[in-house]
């Protein structure tokens, strides 16, 4: 379900995405671009920030009602709220990744005759990207169904 917004939650997802741009800026002022290289910062950025997303989007809409289908326990919200979920996918997750700094930096590989490197890039961060939110989403719901006991026999 997505939340209402109020003033609140819109300040919560504004300091989030705060939050999220300026600790971008760190990773890149310690790990810059460097010439025909792929640029490290911006893919550890879009990787971690991808993992945290496919995290809190499990987290967001895990449902026990399987597990109390199973055990015949009862109850079926998430585990998070759906306004934190907002938060951190859509404001911290939204200021840590960035597509445009990562296409800027892919053309100005590809400008510069690093079409290796520009290649790399793009591969490295859709895939290592996707991978890494799948990946969390999975462990997430993995973690989830071990401690809600539905497996339980």
């Amino acid at each position: 379900m997505t939340p209402t917004l109020t003033i609140g939650l819109a300040l919560a997802i504004a300091v989030g995405g705060a939050c999220g741009a300026l600790l971008r800026y760190g990773a890149q002022l310690l790990w810059p671009a460097r010439g025909a290289s792929i640029p490290p910062a911006v893919l550890l950025v879009n990787v971690v920030g991808s993992a945290i997303g496919g995290t809190f989007l499990a987290l967001s809409t895990w449902s026990n009602a399987a597990s109390a289908t199973l055990t015949s326990g009862a109850g079926s919200s998430p585990v998070i709220d759906s306004g934190l979920a907002l938060v951190v996918i859509t404001g911290f997750c939204g200021g840590l990744t960035t597509f445009s700094t990562f296409s800027v930096e892919t053309v100005e590989l590809a400008t510069s005759g690093a079409w290796r490197a520009a290649s790399g890039n793009v591969v490295l961060t859709v895939v290592l990207g996707i991978g890494a939110a799948g990946l969390a989403s999975v462990l997430t719901n993995g973690v989830l169904i071990a401690t809600s006991g539905a497996f339980v026999g």
